[in-house]
């Protein structure tokens, strides 16, 4: 998903300044310059947009507090931060002005002296929303922590997930190790897209291939009676002929021995992981 940045025309110079630092950092960004086309319904479509993205820069100015829309479009995301119980509104300092209720009690990027340590204090906040491949899935009996990485063995493309699973309540945590090896023409069909599209989108496609076979079997699960590791192997196809991955699945218990089995839903942390990582890159 995009960050929304919220500001007065009046400002469009230096958020342009902005955003485009924020695209070399490979940012989705949505600005209404960039994005609205003749005939949009504008409240329709930054509605959407507000409704839509990953964080809210708000750009405070004397221009922008006094501004209707910069005000409506504070008020949903105001009001996302309250149904979703996490930041969303991150206020971002550009000249003295008063600020309004809603940041007095925030940290802001501030830009009124420094425009890289501004810059800075903003990749360092939209990072949680921004980074596809690093992420945490909140329930409410537990949260997963993981992260997606790529390898290399004897010449094949390696994509590692690794998930820490803690429940809230229980003396024990889960580690799931996932490993999926390409074939050759899977290999192939990584390294091209590595170079045409970007490394990440190449780590969700290979993801992708994964869930796509995970969907035409029994929902994957992992019973887990004891300390010892529990093993799943399969083979899933791709879309291009001949592309394969072998697919190993570890899963253990770490801390306490409750002398109950432990049941685990890989096949649904992975649907997370691939949710995450398509909301954060976008893909056409």
């Amino acid at each position: 998903m995009p960050v929304f940045i919220s500001y007065s025309h009046a400002n469009s110079g230096f958020v342009d300044k902005l955003a485009l630092q924020l695209v070399q950092r490979n940012v989705n960004v949505w600005l209404d310059r960039w994005e609205l086309s003749l005939g949009d319904s504008i409240i329709d479509k930054i509605q959407n947009a507000v409704d839509g993205a990953s964080a809210l820069l708000v750009i405070l100015s004397k221009d922008s507090v006094a501004s209707e829309w910069c005000k409506k479009e504070l008020s949903a995301g105001l009001l996302r931060e309250l149904e979703e119980k996490r930041v969303v509104v991150m206020p971002v300092m550009l000249e003295d002005c008063d600020v309004p209720v809603f940041a007095r009690g925030k940290l802001f990027a501030d830009f009124r002296k420094d425009f890289d340590l501004g810059l800075q204090t903003v990749v360092e906040g939209i990072a949680k929303v921004t980074n596809p491949s690093l992420s945490r899935i909140t329930e409410p009996t537990y949260h997963v922590d993981w992260s997606i990485d790529w390898g290399n063995v004897n010449g094949q493309r390696a994509i590692i997930l690794n998930f820490i699973q803690l429940p809230i309540d229980q003396p024990y945590s889960i580690l799931i190790n996932v490993e999926i090896l390409a074939n050759p023409t899977a290999t192939e069909v990584f390294e091209r897209n590595a170079m045409s599209i970007g490394l990440e989108k190449a780590k969700l496609h290979t993801l992708k291939a994964l869930n796509k076979n995970l969907l035409e079997l029994p929902e994957l699960k992992s019973r887990i009676p004891d300390e010892g590791e529990h093993v799943e192997r399969l083979t899933v196809y791709g879309v291009v002929p001949q592309e394969t991955y072998e697919v190993r699945i570890g899963t253990r218990r770490l801390g306490e021995d409750t002398g109950r089995d432990v049941l685990v839903k890989v096949a649904a942390l992975l649907c997370e992981a691939e949710i995450h990582m398509t909301s954060a890159l976008c893909p056409d």
